[in-house]
């Protein structure tokens, strides 16, 4: 049975196990899949020795992103363009290094939310890792427009000069924002402190999906003023199941349903 894992710290929260065993039982595929908790300065050693047991694949959680895109000896094109490796697949004595974040965020607001993004005006909320994990699916996507707004202007503006090559795209400061957005992605870290980002509320219609790529028992913050300003909101549990039938295609070549696996975990 082939063996694959989750690895972070902490570790015990991932619902990743819950996931790729569904996965494996949908598709009839032969593997094991569990949480593997790294010490904070161990995470090449662990990798090292789950390859040498025998290991196929591993997702990686935080902290550990940044370390695994140093460690993979081969990187895709999104991956080396996010800076960050959330799976690994090990092969012929190579790791390569793979981000599905954005490929399952796009995945679950065109294909689960139904909202389609070709030709729209998409906002992405923060410049930090997860916005730039989700850039390159999002830009593939075509959209109309696509502005990133950061409290750090700079930083935005960095990130917007380096994916200018793959799209249409703009840098702007969260006072500057007009007009209203087809999408409206969160992916600033707001949400675990119940806080959210300096948005204007013109920024919503009664068209707008605002997208919160946290998850939790409760909406967060930016939900509740995205709806009552006449928005749909969604969260990212969706992208969470959607990123790791990404990562489980990779592994194993066959692409898994979520529906089933999705409303398993929505309950």
């Amino acid at each position: 049975m082939d063996s694959y894992v989750v690895i972070g710290n902490p570790i015990a929260h991932s619902k990743s196990p819950e996931i790729h065993v569904q996965f494996a039982r949908q598709t009839g595929q032969s593997m094991s899949y569990e949480r593997l908790l790294a010490p904070l300065q161990g995470f090449k050693a662990v990798v090292k020795v789950f390859i040498a047991n025998g290991g196929k694949g591993a997702n990686v959680t935080v902290p550990f992103k940044l370390e695994a895109h140093a460690l993979a000896d081969r990187l895709t094109e999104r991956a080396r363009l996010a800076g960050a490796v959330n799976t690994l697949k090990f092969e012929g004595g190579l790791i390569l290094g793979d981000n599905t974040d954005g490929a399952g965020l796009v995945a679950d607001i065109v294909q689960n939310a139904g909202v389609p993004l070709a030709g729209k005006r998409v906002l992405l909320l923060g410049a930090g890792g997860a916005a730039r994990g989700a850039l390159l699916p999002l830009l593939e996507q075509q959209p109309a427009a696509l502005i990133i707004a950061n409290r750090n202007h700079a930083r935005a503006q960095e990130l917007a000069a380096q994916f200018a090559r793959f799209g249409k795209l703009e840098a702007v400061e969260y006072a500057d924002l007009s007009g209203t957005f087809d999408v409206i992605i969160n992916a600033t870290s707001a949400s675990l402190e119940g806080d959210m980002p300096p948005l204007p509320a013109s920024v919503f219609s009664g068209s707008t999906l605002a997208y919160d790529m946290m998850y939790g028992k409760q909406p967060t913050v930016f939900m509740e003023f995205a709806r009552r300003h006449g928005a749909v909101a969604r969260d990212g549990l969706g992208m969470l199941v959607e990123q790791a039938a990404e990562a489980f295609f990779l592994w194993r070549g066959v692409r898994p349903e979520t529906a089933d696996v999705f409303a398993a975990l929505r309950k």
